[in-house]
């Protein structure tokens, strides 16, 4: 059993057991979070939001806050002897699907 979940303006194709990154959340860490904007739940019985199915939840354990890989950004103007460099790691919410809820 399969579920999508909405969470902050991203999708996530979540399973039972599954560790993923979500964006940075308020919540410390070993508590629960709850998703409720399910588009879809797959399995034997698949069902079909319009646009969430009603009733549907996913929930989730915090396990740590992570931080994503560096990306560096580079701005060049040829000519004009200008350059800049900056770096940026996103920071994310590592979390545990514990059960999907239909």
């Amino acid at each position: 059993m399969y579920a999508i979940v909405h969470d902050g303006g991203h999708q996530y194709r979540v399973e039972p057991g599954q560790v993923c990154e979500v964006q940075l959340k308020d919540t410390p860490v070993g508590e629960s979070l709850t998703f409720s904007q399910v588009s879809f739940i797959g399995g034997d019985n698949p069902q079909i939001g319009q646009p969430y199915v009603s009733g549907a939840s996913v929930s989730a354990t915090v396990l740590a806050e992570t931080r994503g890989k560096k990306l560096v950004v580079r701005h060049f103007r040829r000519r004009k002897d200008s350059r800049t460099k900056a770096g940026h790691r996103q920071k994310y919410t590592q979390i545990r699907i514990d059960s999907i809820d239909a």
